[in-house]
């Protein structure tokens, strides 16, 4: 008997009706917008009105997921918005752009 396969990660972006842009990680980025709108989830995103889903990239894992979170959180708004912009279909070759502190 085979193992089911395991469920796809992505990390996805929302915007916020104020234009914040909130980064997450879910293995399914349809429920986890309907979450996170019902008002469940990320405390942050709580009373800021209508979520839209701008980026979501799949990856490998979790843990690939996870490093991915972090690394986008660590950009400024404007790199957070370019990547928005220009949909890269590899995260990890835009991400490759910006340095590392």
């Amino acid at each position: 008997m085979q193992d089911a396969p395991s469920p796809g990660w992505f990390v996805y972006m929302l915007r916020t009706s104020s234009g914040m842009l909130y980064t997450g990680i879910t293995t399914d980025t349809t429920r986890r917008l309907a979450q996170h709108q019902a008002g469940k989830g990320a405390r942050s995103l709580r009373g800021k009105g209508e979520l839209a889903l701008v980026y979501q990239c799949e990856v490998s894992s979790q843990s690939v997921a996870l490093q991915w979170e972090y690394r986008i959180k660590q950009l400024s708004k404007a790199q957070k918005e370019r990547l928005v912009r220009d949909q890269p279909e590899s995260i990890a070759s835009f991400l490759a752009e910006f340095k590392r502190d």
